[in-house]
């Protein structure tokens, strides 16, 4: 709801570009953190209690948003909002533990679809009420939903399980491997921004990438000393969790940019880009591919159990690559561009949100079901983070070629997630395509 109030929320604190980049970045580095230590300690407190926390930290992030005086309060309480994106995870280990496999892929997508925006009224809704009531109003309606949800957990999600399983291992929640693993995120996500606006050797960038370097070395020799890691040394080698976590922040960094910040800020750029309202970009260019995506995110999650996860992915993927080549080469045309993001509904929102989650949580080590799904959302935040902070330079130049190089560098990124995507390996049971 909040990405077609960003030029609005620009004006309002009277910020550039790269500060308007940061309303999002900083939302999904918080994801990014998140996801890890929250789908790993619900392997000990349980899915249900780990839920009703994401959301309660959610909540005091919106509040802030909601009554923030300057742009650095709205970006603390974007960061705080955040970590609801560990949420998702969440939902696909609570899947995976309470259906059987068959029902398992089409419920995946389903969440999926929702995770791609729901049905892009969001999108929708969100640039009416900037428009009719200013952009704090998206924050009202985003806090009543959080409670609404946290009825529904309640209600819904069983308690134990996961709690009953970690008692019985004896183990307990890597707090180190969590603190150094999220300053190796933050870090890394600083580098990228410092290295795009400073210079990739200026002496801030390289104090960056050493400080990313040191706490990653930190973080590996962390884990190499705990009986109950965030994640085993080993499983980071193995090919079932280091292509999933590849494949996933690099198609974010690529396909995320493309969608939800170049194309929103060209379409309402005037001089340089196609001049619509902020409602009207909405309407065109996120919601078509939400809602094609709630319709393709359960069918990709259905041919799953008949095509395989892994050819699903490949799909997704190399379908995703020809719609941001098309997106990059006809940059001047509203409706080229329109029917791209549009086409990416399927191929992105449905093809390979369904099978990059599902894959996630089948190939996650059997003796922690809660990290690779929790990796695997800190990676959709870390992908999303630094494909927009490398793109914003250029899509703050305001000109036509500026836009039109932040969809190259983006199609190139892409092309990098569909390679890697070639090596991820097959679930138990399923011959790899």
């Amino acid at each position: 709801m909040v990405t077609p109030a960003l030029p609005q929320i620009g004006a309002h604190f009277g910020a550039d570009a790269g500060a308007v980049a940061q309303v999002q970045s900083m939302f999904f580095l918080a994801g990014a953190i998140s996801g890890p230590i929250m789908g790993r300690w619900s392997d000990f407190i349980g899915r249900r209690r780990a839920l009703l926390l994401v959301l309660t930290v959610m909540a005091v992030g919106t509040v802030l948003c909601l009554v923030a005086p300057s742009m650095p309060v709205l970006i603390v309480g974007r960061f705080l909002q955040g970590v609801s994106s560990a949420i998702f995870a969440l939902a696909y280990i609570v899947l995976r533990e309470n259906l059987d496999a068959k029902v398992f892929g089409t419920s995946v997508g389903i969440i999926a679809a929702v995770n791609g925006g729901v049905a892009g009224f969001d999108g929708y809704v969100g640039g009416l009420m900037t428009e009719a009531f200013g952009f704090q109003s998206i924050f009202l309606v985003v806090l009543a939903l959080a409670a609404i949800a946290a009825v529904c957990i309640i209600r819904v999600v069983p308690a134990g399980g996961a709690v009953a399983t970690a008692a019985a291992t004896g183990g307990r929640m890597d707090w180190w491997g969590a603190a150094f693993l999220s300053v190796f995120l933050v870090c890394l996500s600083y580098f990228v921004s410092t290295g795009s606006s400073a210079g990739w050797v200026s002496v801030e960038a390289l104090l960056l990438l050493a400080a990313t370097i040191a706490s990653f070395i930190a973080f590996v020799a962390a884990e190499k000393r705990r009986s109950s890691p965030l994640i085993a040394v080993h499983h980071l080698r193995s090919r079932n969790v280091w292509t999933v976590i590849a494949t996933t922040v690099l198609t974010l960094a690529g396909i995320f940019a493309i969608m939800n910040f170049t194309v929103v800020l060209l379409s309402q750029d005037g001089p340089s880009g196609f001049g619509l309202s902020a409602s009207l970009s909405a309407l065109l260019f996120l919601t078509p591919a939400a809602l094609i995506g709630v319709f393709a995110a359960p069918l990709a999650g259905w041919l799953t159990s008949r095509t395989g996860w892994i050819k699903t992915l490949r799909i997704g993927t190399a379908l995703s690559l020809v719609c941001a080549i098309a997106a990059a080469l006809f940059a001047d045309n509203q409706w080229a561009v329109l029917a791209a993001v549009a086409a990416l509904g399927i191929f992105y929102n449905g093809f390979f949100l369904t099978s990059i989650n599902g894959l996630s949580v089948l190939l996650s080590p059997k003796e922690a079901p809660g990290s690779l799904p929790g990796i695997n959302g800190a990676s959709f935040g870390t992908g999303a983070s630094l494909g927009v902070v490398l793109v914003a330079p250029f899509v703050g130049l305001g000109t036509p070629g500026g836009y039109a190089a932040a969809l190259w560098i983006s199609v190139g990124i892409t092309a990098a997630a569909f390679l890697v995507s070639l090596l991820v390996p097959a679930p138990d049971g399923e011959h790899a395509a």
